[in-house]
């Protein structure tokens, strides 16, 4: 059995304003139905595969959870990160939880940000990756190139490749300028790196000790002194804040030497840019491609999105753009700059703008919600409980709110008296009132909120229970 390794995290800039810093582009359905995150998960299921190990901030995890159920899947266990480490870490955080119970276990480690249409054909590249890695290899996938890349690192094998065979690696290969990567495009040995790795436990445990010996001892700490906390896993805060912020490939992989590489050549992307994104989604005969309500016309190499239900986005004459529209930003850019779209974020965030690392529908444990109106005393908002949740047992200071419900059914305490309301109902919180709203239903419960007073902010709210344990 091979145990999936989710890496969960991630700070959401190369693809805004969809993707952001507070719901990174794993959870959104970028490409289909399913969100990357749903996708990967999958296709690392069944026959042959134990519960996937998910590695995540705590920001997300009822988000993990929420995503896990949809697609019908099962985790082994969620480990909370207490603060971002980057990717060794978090692998060795990995190997230890599995080696505690079994040394020998196999683990996959994967980002779960990537897009491979074939699932069958890469279980079948994993599965030729699973002799030399019970042999004591670390077995990474290197990805066929079919153009000269430059926002891929490389990896350079000793030989050709061989399909379903795994072959010495040689070095790796950081991203290249547009002459190197046409130059190893040409030599035919060498491989996009994709970040995934497969081995023991046991073998990443005496990597990390061998090359990143400063990791054992804080990770270690973590992992052991972990606590449970509602199903998920946390590790301890402060052994883990002194683990060095530091890559896997850095940190292991570019000074280890028994690693080998599997070619993947079924295709491929980690969704890296709007190009890339442009490319999976299938543009038309005159390179067009359009999601959501979106128009083009007489455009050429385009890709036209619109993450808004009542908002046209409409182009005309478009050559090498792309246009990605949210309630509260939009994107217009050349195809080429595709990877600069994080200097938009980092401007962004120099002039404190929510939108930088903001998304529009906050998520919580029990739902989301959306602001609609803003004013210089109330606020409006689209609220949305899941089946069987709840919200916190609270209060405000600062203002009252009132709930009309306008989907399902809400069971509504105001100090001490609970009632349910339906559709077109609603009822009225005063200020400095102990209140809560629950879905009793097995449909979701929408109600429109109106807040008014002086201070809307999130942290005038006063907590006196919480059934997902929120501080």
């Amino acid at each position: 059995m091979i145990t999936p390794i989710l890496l969960c995290g991630g700070s959401g800039t190369r693809l805004w304003p969809l993707s952001r810093k507070s719901y990174p582009k794993q959870f959104v359905p970028l490409v289909g139905d399913e969100t990357l995150f749903q996708a990967s998960a999958r296709r690392l299921s069944g026959a042959g595969y134990a519960p996937a190990l998910v590695l995540t901030a705590s920001d997300f995890r009822f988000i993990v959870t929420e995503q896990l159920q949809e697609a019908g899947l099962d985790p082994g266990a969620i480990l909370i990160e207490p603060s971002a480490r980057n990717t060794a870490p978090a692998i060795l955080a990995a190997a230890l939880h599995l080696a505690a119970t079994d040394p020998q276990a196999l683990m996959l480690v994967a980002p779960s940000d990537h897009v491979v249409p074939d699932a069958g054909a890469f279980r079948a590249a994993v599965e030729a990756g699973v002799p030399a890695a019970r042999a004591g290899q670390i077995v990474t996938f290197g990805i066929t190139p079919t153009h000269p890349e430059t926002a891929y690192g490389y990896l350079e094998l000793t030989a050709a490749p061989q399909d379903g065979q795994a072959t010495p690696l040689a070095r790796f290969v950081e991203k290249p300028d547009a002459e190197a990567a046409a130059q190893m495009l040409s030599a035919g040995t060498y491989l996009w790196n994709a970040g995934l790795f497969l081995c023991t436990a046991q073998t990443m445990i005496d990597a990390a000790s061998a090359h990143a010996p400063d990791l054992i001892a804080p990770v270690s700490e973590a992992v052991q002194t972990a606590r449970a906390d509602l199903g998920f896993l946390r590790l301890a805060a402060t052994p883990w804040d002194a683990a060095r912020d530091v890559s896997i490939d850095y940190a292991v992989m570019e000074r280890a030497d028994n690693l080998s590489v599997v070619p993947f050549g079924a295709g491929w992307s980690d969704l890296g840019g709007w190009d890339a994104v442009w490319r999976e989604t299938g543009p038309d005969a005159r390179g067009v491609a359009t999601n959501g309500p979106a128009t083009a016309i007489d455009c050429d190499n385009t890709l036209l999105r619109s993450e808004s239900d009542g908002l046209e986005v409409v182009g005309i004459g478009l050559q090498n753009i792309m246009a990605v529209a949210m309630p509260d930003a939009v994107l217009i850019a050349d195809m080429s700059r595709a990877q600069d779209v994080k200097l938009a974020v980092a401007a962004l965030k120099d002039k404190d703008a929510k939108q930088a690392t903001a998304f529009p529908k906050d998520h919580r444990p029990w739902g989301w919600f959306e602001s609609l109106v803003i004013g210089t005393r109330f606020q409006v908002k689209r609220i949305v409980v899941h089946p069987g949740a709840a919200l916190s047992l609270q209060s405000h200071n600062h203002r009252s709110e009132h709930w009309i419900v306008v989907q399902g059914t809400a069971r509504v305490t105001v100090d001490d008296d609970v009632k349910l309301l339906s559709e077109n109902q609603s009822v009225y919180i005063p200020l400095g009132a102990v209140h809560r709203m629950e879905n009793p239903g097995k449909v979701p419960m929408v109600l429109i909120e109106v807040q008014t007073g002086s201070y809307f902010g999130e942290d005038d709210i006063i907590r006196y229970e919480d059934v997902y344990a929120r501080e």
